[in-house]
């Protein structure tokens, strides 16, 4: 009897088998990249401000006398005019004197109810007498 080797059946390894490692090591390098940001933004302090941006209890914001030229003073309160502004400014001189205020870099209600001087950029607007985006908040009072 004449027999022949038969040939040997190699077992078929799965895609997922044999990219497996891939998969994990670029699952750990993705997990350890954001463990590594969240850990050095939360050591240093770090928060959601614009780069340059000054905070303390009595000044926040960005350092920009060339784009923030504009300022006025009065009593920071909420609310808007007809959609433009979430806050406002009330001056003396009554309602014609009112600054009507949006900001793309100081969050505004930390000063709410204060009296503060801002600067800021002048914008155009439809109802608001004047409006303007806040760059840099102060104190007054």
């Amino acid at each position: 009897m004449d027999t022949q080797p038969q040939p040997q059946v190699q077992n078929p390894v799965s895609p997922i088998k044999k990219f497996w490692p891939y998969i994990l090591g670029s699952f750990l390098i993705v997990l350890i990249g954001v463990g590594t940001g969240w850990l050095l933004t939360k050591n240093r302090g770090l928060s959601a401000v614009a780069p340059g941006a000054k905070n303390t209890a009595k000044v926040a914001g960005i350092e920009d006398t060339a784009t923030f030229k504009d300022s006025a003073e009065g009593l920071l309160e909420e609310g808007g005019i007809s959609g433009e502004g979430q806050y406002h400014l009330t001056r003396s001189g009554g309602v014609s004197q009112t600054v009507y205020l949006t900001s793309t870099s100081v969050d505004l209600s930390a000063f709410v109810g204060k009296k503060v001087k801002v600067w800021g950029q002048t914008l155009s607007a439809r109802k608001a007498g004047w409006l303007m985006d806040v760059g840099k908040v102060q104190v007054v009072e």
